[in-house]
């Protein structure tokens, strides 16, 4: 057997990262490994049965509660939102597939804060009167969060219950879970992570996104509790059509090439997994699953670093049991740049202005609007530098030398990048 748990201290000395919990589930067996400190403030260890926000894997459990609604006959994938739910300010040919698949054009990354109590949701759809519609509705893929909060709402508006009760009645219980939460005054009664920055390794002084974004990202969980959530998705026929191809996803970042019902798809040297990835303040989170080799892997960091701790983790444990790594990033080539992407991209929350720098191309991230309430780091600079194909167009970046490099595209009107669609203002 592999040490896993000597592994993970190893590579997660080397990634710089403050905690983490490696859970693997394969075919009956699980291993679960803790590492590092929940708090580098308090020295509190990480322990198997921890805590970690897995943000954005919440929209998997989002859309898990949606299939089941549709599988009762109360709702059709392919039904406006807006038949369903005639409270959203939203356009008419936005489904609840298009909401799953981030195809809605709705520019998503509305993080406002509408307050702790029940109607948080229900306040926060009434928000996206005032929110643009990046593209018409089923044309392009944009991740949206502000998509899976619609969902949410949906969900408390058939179960007559909030989207929090609708976890627990739906899954939680069910599952037989008990180290899973969605409210901050219940993750204080486990022993919980807090999120440490990339750059210094500091602890971050705000611990969760705000109550409003509960469908898009603020479960928090061990890892045990995640691995048996995946377990679901490979034993139970109801959630089948999650794995399949919706939407291409032409990046192809860590093998990601299709999006089903929220699920990633991940082509690995030929072989299909499906998964997800979670960010929220300083807490990274991984799932991916291989149906064939029966294989499920999660990673859970308290870290900024935890994707430098999540590549070279994943390819070991999957070449272990299944014979394929983690697909290598992109890389820069050798290419004049001129000066046809210089401008200011804009969108919900964030602010990107591309400079020339004598004869390199620089973005400066901005954080903007609600996400200043939660951001520890409100500006990064990031050089920008040309890859294949070689059309002046496509470069890659890195959040540090020590990351990765990520693709990023532009187009005459906008640049993808992070998976969004950022339109250029001037």
């Amino acid at each position: 057997m592999a040490d896993w748990a000597g592994r993970l201290d190893e590579l997660a000395v080397a990634a710089d990262v403050t905690g983490a919990v490696l859970g693997i589930w394969h075919d009956g067996e699980t291993t679960i490994a803790p590492y590092g400190v929940l708090n580098a403030t308090t020295g509190v260890r990480t322990t198997a049965d921890s805590l970690f926000q897995i943000g954005s894997i919440s929209k998997a459990w989002t859309a898990s509660m949606i299939v089941q609604l549709a599988a009762e006959h109360r709702l059709d994938l392919d039904d406006p939102i807006v038949k369903l739910l005639p409270e959203a300010p939203v356009d008419a040919r936005i489904t609840v597939r298009r909401l799953l698949t981030h195809t809605s054009g709705i520019d998503g990354d509305l993080f406002t804060d509408t307050g702790r109590g029940d109607d948080c949701l229900q306040r926060y759809v009434e928000l996206l009167a005032g929110v643009d519609q990046l593209f018409k509705p089923g044309t392009a893929y944009s991740y949206c969060n502000a998509g899976f909060v619609l969902l949410g709402r949906l969900i408390e508006v058939l179960d007559d219950r909030t989207w929090d009760e609708s976890v627990k009645a739906r899954l939680i219980e069910p599952l037989g879970l008990h180290h899973t939460v969605t409210l901050p005054e219940e993750a204080i009664l486990h022993s919980a992570a807090v999120g440490h920055t990339a750059a210094e390794g500091a602890r971050v002084t705000t611990w969760q996104l705000p109550r409003s974004i509960g469908p898009a990202g603020t479960i928090t969980a061990s890892a045990s509790d995640l691995l048996e959530f995946a377990r679901m998705h490979l034993s139970d026929e109801r959630y089948a059509a999650m794995q399949e191809p919706q939407v291409p996803f032409a990046a192809g970042i860590g093998g990601f090439v299709d999006l089903g019902l929220t699920w990633r798809i991940y082509d690995w040297d030929g072989r299909r997994l499906f998964g997800h990835d979670g960010s929220t303040i300083s807490q990274l989170a991984f799932l991916r699953i291989d149906p064939e080799a029966r294989l499920i892997m999660c990673l859970l960091t308290n870290s900024g670093n935890g994707t430098r701790l999540f590549e070279p983790l994943a390819t070991e444990v999957f070449r272990h049991y299944a014979g394929v790594g983690h697909p290598e990033p992109p890389q820069p080539i050798e290419l004049a740049v001129d000066d046809r992407h210089v401008g200011r991209y804009e969108r919900a929350s964030v602010r990107l202005d591309v400079v020339r720098r004598d004869d390199r191309l620089v973005l400066i991230e901005s954080a903007t609007g609600d996400r200043l309430a939660f951001a520890e780091e409100t500006e990064h600079e990031y050089d920008l530098l040309p890859t294949a194909p070689a059309d002046g167009n496509h470069f890659v970046t890195r959040y540090s030398p020590e990351h990765s490099w990520v693709p990023l595209t532009f187009t005459s009107t906008a640049v993808f990048t992070s998976g969004r669609v950022t339109p250029r203002i001037r």
